[in-house]
């Protein structure tokens, strides 16, 4: 049982880290870094490639983990690691699988463009507000996540 704790643990760490250290760390360097922002932006979209399948794959297994070995403290602690677990998961599929495909799409259109971009930059700016809201629900999420494990 408490071989399926530490797992479990370290999932959680290897996700949310993962999760704040490209969103809040690498994504903004590369951005402050590089001149060509076309370039910070197909790094950072591959990234967040990258970090929305380390999501995937650390959800089935957390949720696998949590159905086998349950808390310690009991079913209501394994019910809200559960629900935690299904938020962030639905903040991935919003925020990259729903949204990131309409984002490429007008990025793009924007590149094929030689005239005006001016309204795909608006709804480009907008895509890109709604996932980063989503992104941040998701790292909300991972710090009561988180901070569930310590219990």
């Amino acid at each position: 049982m408490m071989v399926f704790a530490r797992v479990r643990l370290l999932v959680v760490t290897f996700w949310v880290g993962s999760l704040w250290a490209i969103g809040y760390i690498v994504a903004p360097a590369l951005f402050a870094t590089l001149a060509d922002r076309a370039l910070a932006g197909t790094i950072a979209g591959r990234l967040f490639r990258i970090e929305a399948w380390i999501s995937i794959v650390s959800v089935a297994v957390l949720l696998i983990l949590v159905r086998i070995a349950p808390q310690p403290q009991g079913d209501k602690a394994s019910k809200r690691q559960s629900w935690l677990i299904g938020g962030m998961l639905v903040c991935t599929l919003i925020g990259y699988f729903a949204l990131q495909p309409f984002m490429s799409a007008l990025r793009d259109a924007a590149t094929a463009s030689s005239g005006t971009t001016g309204g795909i930059k608006m709804q480009f700016g907008l895509l890109h507000g709604i996932s980063s809201m989503f992104y941040l629900a998701e790292s909300l999420l991972g710090i009561a996540l988180v901070w569930q494990q310590g219990r």
